[in-house]
């Protein structure tokens, strides 16, 4: 039994990792701002959750809580931040490279200029 559990935690750890090192992969080639956010976010997500998976196999009640905690915190901050880094750069006026991308905004992008915002 035990057995099992160390190779079902060792395949949660080596799952997290190539799902991390795709996303950053991701994050390198993806040609915008857009997609290169999506890539880093489901990559810290997913990674992270498997890899708090492996953990909540191997670890007491205490572990598990906190494991599930992070879950729980991840699940909440992580579409938001990604939310606001791609809000932000919409609004400073970033295009979106990626071939086939569609700006379906009422306003589209503004327009770019040199003086500082308010």
């Amino acid at each position: 039994m035990e057995l099992a559990i160390a190779i079902i935690q060792d395949a949660l750890v080596i799952l997290g990792l190539v799902i991390m090192t795709i996303g950053v992969y991701g994050v390198i080639r993806f040609p915008d701002i857009y997609t290169r956010v999506h890539a880093a976010s489901k990559a810290v997500f997913l990674g992270v959750i498997s890899i708090l998976l492996a953990t909540v196999l191997s670890g007491g009640a205490d572990v598990v809580l906190r494991a599930i905690l992070i879950g729980v915190f991840l699940l909440l901050t992580t579409p938001v931040a990604a939310h606001t880094i791609a809000q932000a750069a919409y609004q400073r006026g970033e295009p979106m490279k990626t071939p086939g991308a569609i700006d379906e905004s009422e306003s589209g992008l503004p327009e770019k200029s040199d003086e500082p915002r308010d």
